[in-house]
């Protein structure tokens, strides 16, 4: 029982990473959309979003950090788990801020569709699936992807009249 313990202790290890952060260094905030939202129901992959930088004020034990919050995220609660947290990297590409999505208290956002773009029916075996592509509200850049047509119609009806 030893040697397994040891084992599967060695094989966590080896892919730990510690990370740690300064008083005073930069960090980004990691969001979630919310789950109710159609777009990232199915394509998960798009969820992991960090916004702006902001500074760390002190450490909270050893894996929480009090963060100095714009005055714009006044609602959220300023100690944050280390792993919604990611090293500051000055790259502007990277950065979202905050003012762009209206992030709630919970550190979550809703994504609005623009408009539609395409329609289309996808086959599948005896059915015939409609699909429609819809462009995402953005300020930074626009966004396309496929969805189905009953899921919008539901959820965002004025999109079709």
């Amino acid at each position: 029982m030893k040697a397994v313990q040891h084992r599967q202790k060695k094989y966590y290890y080896a892919k730990y990473i510690s990370v740690e952060f300064d008083v005073g260094e930069f960090v980004f905030l990691k969001i979630s959309p919310m789950k109710g939202v159609k777009r990232f129901g199915k394509v998960e992959k798009l969820s992991p979003r960090y916004v702006s930088s902001f500074e760390i004020s002190e450490r909270v034990g050893s894996v929480a950090y009090r963060l100095i919050l714009s005055s714009h995220m006044s609602g959220v609660h300023n100690v944050f788990h280390i792993s919604s947290l990611r090293k500051y990297i000055a790259d502007e590409a990277q950065k979202i801020s905050t003012e762009v999505i209206d992030i709630q208290p919970d550190l979550t956002f809703v994504e609005e569709p623009e408009k539609i773009i395409y329609y289309d029916v996808k086959q599948l075996r005896s059915r015939e699936i409609p699909y429609v592509k819809v462009m995402w509200k953005h300020e930074i850049e626009k966004d396309t992807t496929w969805e189905k047509e009953s899921e919008m119609r539901e959820s965002y009806p004025h999109l079709f009249y």
